[in-house]
């Protein structure tokens, strides 16, 4: 997470929290003591000597002192370190920590720093190619690129072979001007420097003080000066003054602590004509349905407590993006849209077109959700049709449900709007594919990132929101069939499916819910249910009271196993550590709440993981004692004491 501003990104709140801030990956970061090791970090060797005119960068950054950090690659690291500082290596950084403040690092969200280097890296590969300059990234072979060394590359940054060549640490001409509006700590901008070729100069803002100076201070220890700048503003005031053409960053990069919507409007207003938006949002509680009304008043959509929800978040964030960008005439390319961990994060290209924001309402649906057996259905918002060389745009005809849900009776939730065009550009994600897995050395979670991007290539691209196994065989009762028969029978039906990145259980589908019902009826006659013990109006009965149109066929296909899952390759990843969700905003004057942190660790899980040592529960009073329906008496786990204050705390059974 990025900094611990209010909703409006305020400098009234101090201290900085973010997205950099949030918690462990498959591959955590090497955390070293203040006797670490020497400078420079493996990798630096292609970053330039800083000009000794360099200063400071600016916003009230005067405690920042040139030669603060010693830029002789045979003096020691902890020479330079303040008492109570940590260091922290991740990719070709070397970064210094508050250790007093652990929210300005979570190494969790490494995965997220990788990929976006890697998206970056690729935008600026078709950004310059255009100009003629080739991007050089470290440790990949046989790329179409001029290898650039001291010995062929002249002082205008040309090869031998006159083509121009961009490196990284090195600030190009033609490149490409990045903001991270949300910096913390400035970790993702440094490693941009460092690991992303290509970039003309990067902005790394904060509302926080001291959170530029700090910025401020690890691009001096990574020999950034010339090309990483600290900037301590509002971040949506940094971004409105932006607006104009030339101003614009080709780059913006938000990732708050929570939510990112205060921020969009100015965000779609600063990016550059098919510039880079990447935005990240941690508020996953109200985007995955758990307050529908606090969604729609962020992001204009409902959300619906539904197993399709990770995915939904995603469309409920692009349908907000492209909202907002509608109003400035401008409209959205998904590039790479993925939900991962306790977050979801998008990357948008924003072009601008009067003609073609008009398509904007077909491009958002809402979303009919059966609360009886999960069946969904989308409604369009908006009609187009070709006439010719014209397109004629018209109010939508619906609904496309009844009053009742046509299998098991129940009424329907209404959601959204929200996106309903593809999520990704397969073209594009199949370069970053490609320059991941061919130069797997360059990132810590390479073979994440791998398996990722693997499930998404191979994702329906014109199917919204899925069906999980699981789901579906609970509302009837049943056994759950193995995946791959599932998959086979919707096959052998004639209809596509696929497996979503998004839920490890999720069959993308083009069949119809009639079709998937007729399926699951089948498989009930192999692994038949108790019809006594279905009450007459649960869904379960009323499906299973109809008999199947559709045979289905459950003998395994051999085109029924993904690529990925047949390469085992890493795909959903087990929770790297306890307590490893979205970590307690910060307190103001740095660190966390000990109150806050506390309270966090204790409902963790309440629900699912009874406490290890029960002799604690007694410090906590029991509700049900003091409503006079506690009757487990001196078996109770929780204490009977009526001066104990008000808890949430319930009885529960030894």
């Amino acid at each position: 997470m990025e900094s611990s501003a209010g909703p409006q990104g305020s400098p009234a709140a101090p201290t900085p929290s973010g997205s950099e801030d949030k918690v462990a990956d498959s591959a955590p970061s090497q955390l070293n003591s203040t006797t670490g090791p020497a400078l420079p970090p493996p990798g630096l060797g292609d970053s330039p000597a800083p000009s000794s005119e360099a200063a400071p960068p600016t916003s009230r950054l005067e405690d920042v002192q040139p030669g603060s950090f010693p830029l002789d690659q045979d003096t020691p690291l902890e020479a330079v370190l303040l008492a109570g500082e940590t260091v922290v290596r991740e990719g070709r950084a070397v970064i210094v920590f508050p250790s007093a403040n652990e929210v300005f690092y979570n190494p969790v969200q490494e995965f997220n720093r990788d990929l976006t280097c890697a998206v970056v890296t690729e935008y600026a590969r078709e950004h310059l190619a255009a100009k003629g300059v080739y991007v050089v990234v470290p440790g990949e072979e046989g790329r179409l690129v001029v290898n650039l060394s001291e010995d062929s590359e002249g002082a205008d940054g040309q090869s031998e072979g006159g083509a121009k060549t961009a490196t990284v640490g090195q600030s190009c001409e033609e490149g490409l001007r990045v903001l991270e509006g949300l910096a913390a700590s400035g970790l993702r901008s440094v490693r941009f420097g460092l690991e992303v070729p290509g970039l003309r100069s990067i902005t790394a803002n904060d509302c926080s003080a001291r959170a530029a100076a700090l910025i401020a201070r690890n691009a001096q220890l990574n020999r950034l000066q010339g090309l990483l700048t600290a900037s301590q503003r509002d971040a949506s005031m940094l971004m409105y003054e932006a607006r104009g053409r030339k101003e614009r960053y080709d780059v913006i990069d938000l990732d708050p602590y929570g939510s990112p919507a205060p921020f969009l409007d100015a965000a779609v207003q600063a990016v550059s004509e098919g510039g880079l938006l990447c935005v990240t949002c941690t508020d996953m509680a109200v985007m995955a349905g758990n307050s529908g009304e606090t969604c729609y008043s962020k992001y204009g959509s409902v959300s619906i407590k539904a197993k399709y929800c990770h995915e939904m978040a995603l469309r409920i964030i692009l349908h907000s993006v492209d909202q907002r960008a509608g109003v400035y005439q401008r409209y959205i390319e998904p590039l790479l849209s993925v939900s991962v961990d306790f977050y979801i994060r998008v990357f948008v290209r924003v072009h601008s077109g009067q003609a073609r924001v008009k398509s904007s309402a077909s491009k958002q649906a809402l979303v009919y959700n059966c609360v009886g057996c999960g069946s969904f259905h989308l409604q369009r918002m908006g009609k187009k049709t070709s006439q010719g060389n014209h397109m004629k745009y018209s109010a939508a005809t619906g609904p496309p449900v009844g009053p009742n849900c046509e299998h098991c009776g129940h009424k329907h939730q209404l959601g959204g709007p929200v996106w309903a065009e593809p999520l990704h550009n397969l073209e594009f994600v199949g370069r970053v594919l490609a320059a991941v897995s061919g130069n797997p050395s360059r990132f810590g979670t390479s073979r994440r990132i791998e398996g990722m991007l693997s499930m998404v290539t191979e994702e329906l691209q014109d199917v919204p929101l899925y069906y999980t196994l699981d789901s579906m065989s609970s509302t009837l009762h049943c056994n759950t069939p193995s995946l791959l028969q599932a998959r086979s029978a919707l096959l052998h039906a004639g209809y596509r499916v696929s497996l979503s990145h998004a839920c490890k259980n999720a069959l993308k589908t083009d069949a119809p819910p009639s079709a998937l019902w007729d399926i699951m009826r089948c498989w009930e006659k192999l692994n038949p249910v108790k019809r006594e013990r279905l009450a007459e109006t649960s869904p379960a009965y009323r499906i299973l009271s109809t008999e199947p149109v559709l045979e289905a066929c459950f003998s395994v296909r051999e085109d029924a196993n993904p690529q990925s899952r047949r390469r085992h390759l890493t795909r959903f990843q087990e929770n790297p550590q306890a307590n490893w969700g979205p970590k307690a905003r910060a307190k103001a004057g740095g660190g966390v709440s000990e109150e806050l942190e506390d309270r966090r660790k204790k409902l963790q899980n309440k629900r699912k993981q009874p406490s290890g040592d029960r002799a604690t529960l007694k410090s906590f009073p029991c509700k049900r004692f003091k409503q006079g329906t506690c009757n487990r008496g001196e078996k109770c786990s929780y204490s009977h004491d009526s001066q104990q204050g008000q808890s949430e705390a319930g009885c529960t059974a030894e």
